[in-house]
């Protein structure tokens, strides 16, 4: 808890030796440090988790196995799983 008052009381010193003007920059400063972590947050709230279906459908009967459907083929199905 100290370094943090310690740390505060150093802004606060520094920012007092200031000109008006370079204070209003370090207040323009800190505006903008505020507004890029709330579009940070924004943009991780808009991120939604997509199924293996959705990151992988590009590539879906990208590679030709000879097989054919296999949801359609289960006599195939079964002797791979008897086998």
């Amino acid at each position: 808890m100290t370094q943090t008052t310690d740390k505060e009381q150093t802004i606060l010193n520094r920012i007092r030796s200031l000109t008006p003007q370079q204070q209003q920059e370090v207040l323009d400063f800190i505006e903008f440090l505020q507004f890029k972590a709330r579009k940070r947050e924004i943009e991780e709230e808009k991120k939604k988790p997509i199924s293996a279906y959705e990151a992988a459908k590009e590539f879906a009967g990208c590679v030709e196995s000879g097989i054919g459907d296999l949801s359609y083929n289960k006599k195939y199905l079964e002797e791979l799983s008897a086998g």
